[in-house]
């Protein structure tokens, strides 16, 4: 099975950041699917405005330079009222401009996020993979992962505690990984 690189983005600059520390338990859970995950911060980017369009900004080049420079993307987001926060849209937006120039398009992509919530993110995470299936991005459809944390879902270290827990999400990084291959 080849290896392959993704980019991380977690949609929360929070602190402390429940969604990311959801993210660097997949991150440990990765290597068990073939893949190296790589950060890819959104905090630094100001907001988009079309006067970007003729001159970007280091910042947001450095990040169009990170999505188009990984196999693929797993993107982990909370849920704020409902929907994406605005920080991962405004992300989202640096990526897919300018117009004709997006760094989404074709790149194979999986959606999680986890909330304390019973339903978890399942409402952000139906609007972001509409953005992206939008964009052209490439989406793992099945299993989706909506992620209810208990008291009891880290271990002291950060690793997920339940033993199926991490066989499902393991299975899933590894649909993230058969989808990257199919789009090589």
């Amino acid at each position: 099975m080849a290896d392959y690189t993704v980019g991380l983005i977690v949609g929360s600059v929070s602190e402390p950041s429940l969604n990311r520390r959801f993210a660097e338990a997949l991150v440990r859970l990765a290597p068990g699917a073939g893949l190296t995950i790589r950060d890819i911060p959104i905090a630094e980017l100001p907001f988009y405005g079309a006067q970007y369009d003729k001159d970007f900004p280091t910042v947001g080049r450095a990040f169009k330079d990170a999505i188009e420079n990984v196999d693929g993307l797993l993107i982990v987001t909370p849920e704020y009222n409902r929907s994406i926060p605005g920080v991962l849209k405004n992300a989202i937006d640096w990526a897919t401009r300018p117009a004709g120039h997006s760094s989404l398009t074709g790149k194979p992509t999986a959606v999680t996020g986890a909330s304390k919530g019973v339903i978890s993110t399942a409402l952000a995470q139906n609007h972001l993979k509409a953005i992206l299936v939008a964009q052209g991005a490439p989406l793992v459809g099945a299993p989706e992962v909506y992620i209810r944390i208990t008291d009891d879902f880290f271990t002291e270290d950060g690793a997920i505690a339940n033993e199926g827990t991490r066989e499902f999400l393991t299975a899933f990084l590894q649909r993230l990984h058969e989808l990257i291959r199919r789009w090589q």
